[in-house]
């Protein structure tokens, strides 16, 4: 059912609704209205121009901002921004183009393991790399893998990453359906068919693969 929430939230179409960056509908509160793109940037939801250089860049900012993000659970935009991130007496409103959380790179780390980071900031804001429940849905192009369950339990991985592991991929049951196994570090993973299906669901994606 959250996820559910989530997912019929952030895919509508977004309707234009009135709000002043900083305004304050009750004593010693603030609200701001952020936007997150499918390669993972943060902005300032009405900033004009939305590019590499209006962005939010500061690491440490973008993992604070990041480690408070979930649903909007209050009863102000919710339909509009379907995720808050409460940073002390500021409520920050967010939505997105596809998800909250937009894997940028992979850390390989032999001895540790490696990780893939989200949301361009630290590599401390990242989740084990599971190679086998990559998913990618051949009708958008775009990939995904699991995210932390605070954040819907699934994520978009940028368009580059996702090139780049494109390249790695097998299609056993033809080009025209999901890959079945991705190469990474010499070895071939078969991909989880499964387990992306209930997080996903309700997005018009195939059933019967």
């Amino acid at each position: 059912m959250l996820l559910r929430r989530i997912i019929s939230a952030s895919v509508q179409s977004f309707r234009h609704v009135a709000y002043v960056q900083g305004q304050s509908p009750a004593p010693k509160i603030r609200e701001y209205f952020y936007y997150i793109d499918h390669e993972g940037m943060l902005f300032l939801d009405d900033a004009r121009i939305k590019n590499f250089t209006s962005c939010f860049k500061e690491k440490q900012f973008l993992e604070f901002f990041f480690k408070r993000l979930k649903l909007n659970d209050t009863d102000r935009y919710r339909d509009e921004f379907p995720f808050l991130s409460v940073c002390g007496r500021e409520r920050n409103y967010i939505r997105c183009d596809d998800l909250p959380i937009v894997f940028t790179h992979i850390v390989q780390d032999n001895d540790a393991g490696d990780r893939i980071a989200y949301a361009h900031g630290s590599d401390k804001m990242s989740v084990p790399w599971q190679p086998d429940r990559i998913c990618m849905f051949p009708d958008t192009g775009r990939v995904y893998h699991p995210a932390p369950e605070r954040y819907g339990a699934i994520g978009l991985v940028r368009s580059k990453l996702a090139i780049e592991l494109s390249s790695s991929f097998t299609f056993q049951n033809g080009e025209d359906r999901p890959p079945t196994h991705l190469r990474w570090k010499a070895n071939d993973f078969e991909l989880d068919q499964h387990w992306w299906k209930e997080t996903y669901i309700g997005r018009g994606l195939p059933k019967d693969n």
